[in-house]
């Protein structure tokens, strides 16, 4: 659409698109001209009259309140004839979040994007990198007499995610790995020698998945992010503990995707270097 449109053009698209708008809503003239309180006279010139003069702004906000469309799209403003409302609730959504593992939306959505990369900041370590053992010690209390059956059926999901042609870069504040690796904190309680073994599962995991698999560590005194995940160009989506919160427009997306792109380009230490640093946190911790 151009910028700048002659007024005898933007009348002329005005008269296309409110025709295409009552067509699609089956509204005849006498229909429309009763909801917006005029007479059938004035629907019939809004439709045929070819002067260059467009109706008042109360007439075509009725007119787009009645058909369902914006009235910048009637005034050829936009190309989406969907109202604010509208476009906000198509691009944004709220998801309920139990408290359980990879439960069935965060499942659906790393299948939708399947072949994209997969940019992730985690609330904790990643479900996906965690052995059983420590899903156990951190579910077990919420998910009771059912923590083992919800680990079973989690770990085909998590091995499928692993397994993706999808790349995953997941970007995590240094002291989110010095906490779990002193069981400090949310880790508090957490037995050393669970800890070991999560921390040799890791470095094995970055063996076998690198590049596919990169993580970042970056220093939260200097950078903040919530925990989100960002699959490929598709959606974003944020944990707010309760729900999920999931936009879809692109602008935003990008949006996200170039902050979590300073994340990866801030890191204090990159995917290469992770490997030695967990070595130095399992030396100290024995």
């Amino acid at each position: 659409m151009q910028d700048k449109i002659d007024k005898r053009d933007r009348a002329a698209q005005f008269r296309q698109r409110l025709a295409r708008a009552m067509e699609d809503k089956q509204v005849s003239q006498s229909e429309l001209a009763r909801r917006i309180g005029v007479d059938r006279s004035t629907v019939s010139q809004l439709l045929t009259d070819q002067g260059a003069r467009l109706p008042n702004a109360h007439v075509i906000g009725s007119c787009a309140e009645t058909l369902g469309v914006s009235a910048d799209w009637l005034l050829s403003l936009s190309d989406r004839p969907e109202s604010a409302a509208e476009l906000l609730a198509s691009s944004l959504t709220m998801t309920e979040a139990p408290r359980a593992l990879v439960d069935e939306r965060i499942f659906e959505w790393h299948q939708e994007a399947a072949g994209y990369k997969i940019r992730y900041v985690p609330a904790t370590l990643p479900d996906m990198l965690k052995t059983r053992a420590v899903l156990e010690w951190e579910y077990a209390p919420h998910l009771g007499r059912t923590a083992d059956q919800a680990i079973g059926a989690s770990e085909d999901r998590l091995s499928w995610m692993r397994s993706a042609q999808s790349d995953y870069e997941i970007a995590m504040p240094l002291y989110e790995i010095h906490s779990f690796a002193h069981a400090t904190g949310y880790y508090d309680g957490l037995p050393l020698a669970v800890r070991l073994e999560q921390i040799d599962h890791l470095l094995d995991l970055c063996e076998q998945l690198y590049p596919r698999l990169r993580i970042y560590l970056f220093d939260a005194k200097r950078l903040y992010s919530a925990p989100l995940t960002i699959f490929g160009p598709l959606l974003c989506v944020f944990y707010v503990g309760s729900h999920y919160m999931a936009f879809r427009d692109r602008d935003r997306v990008e949006i996200f995707t170039r902050h979590f792109d300073a994340l990866v380009r801030e890191a204090d230490l990159t995917a290469r270097h992770l490997p030695t640093h967990l070595r130095q946190l399992r030396v100290a911790i024995t």
